[in-house]
């Protein structure tokens, strides 16, 4: 996936009210940007780090800039736009770059299923039953290499980990994909020091079939690729 337009570079001066972003351009020159996160960002917000925006080109937009990357610990790249994850595992289903997804015939994004929810992805296949995927989000990394999910307290996240077991409890496939979005993280492990019960949730619904699999990004300031497999430590 290329991003639409080349990207900007400038230093993150804050971000605040959860969807907008200071940034210092290369001309001294601070903008605001709009922040396509809601979440808490931990540690991909470190001060004057270096961020990537682009330009919609649209001055009928209230902020016509995004923001897209962040440089953590001035090492390594992450991608804090959440609209791209999804993104990027349907196009890495598409072109079977994920082996445990691999030769369904139907791919549709955003199926209604569960309690009033919405899947990322279904696959189909008369041959098969269908694949029920949940993307999440891994930006969060702490020590070592392990990036930690969820990095705040996810009541939603859990009911989605219970909606995905009861697809299995009825014999379809339910799949938890990480995709991590950060260069640094080299495996995947439950965030319970953030939020026990998803990470005791995550082991439960493991345990009753739930398919628990991380893949990583590869990212650079003009595109990403999903890359490779990564494990998931429980």
């Amino acid at each position: 996936m290329e991003f639409p337009t080349r990207l900007i570079e400038g230093r993150l001066v804050k971000r605040y009210k959860r969807f907008l972003a200071d940034v210092r351009l290369a001309d001294d020159s601070v903008i605001t940007v709009h922040c396509p996160n809601t979440g808490s960002m931990k540690r991909c917000q470190q001060e004057a780090a270096r961020v990537w925006i682009s330009d919609s080109h649209n001055d009928k937009r209230k902020y016509r800039h995004t923001w897209e990357l962040v440089e953590v610990d001035e090492e390594y790249l992450a991608c804090i736009n959440t609209g791209y994850p999804n993104k990027l595992v349907g196009e890495a289903v598409k072109n079977q770059s994920i082996y445990e997804l691999k030769d369904y015939k139907e791919q549709k994004a955003e199926v209604k299923y569960g309690e009033n929810s919405r899947i990322d992805w279904l696959l189909t296949d008369e041959n098969k039953p269908n694949c029920y995927i949940e993307v999440k989000n891994v930006t969060l990394l702490e020590e070592d290499g392990i990036g930690y999910f969820p990095d705040a307290v996810t009541d939603r996240g859990r009911k989605h980990l219970y909606e995905l077991a009861k697809m299995v409890e009825v014999g379809y496939r339910g799949v938890l994909l990480f995709c991590v979005s950060h260069t640094g993280i080299n495996q995947v492990s439950p965030a319970s020091h953030i939020d026990e019960k998803y990470a005791v949730a995550l082991k439960e619904v493991a345990e009753k079939g739930v398919e628990v699999i991380a893949y990583k990004v590869e990212i650079s300031t003009s595109a990403m690729t999903i890359k490779e497999k990564i494990p998931v430590i429980f």
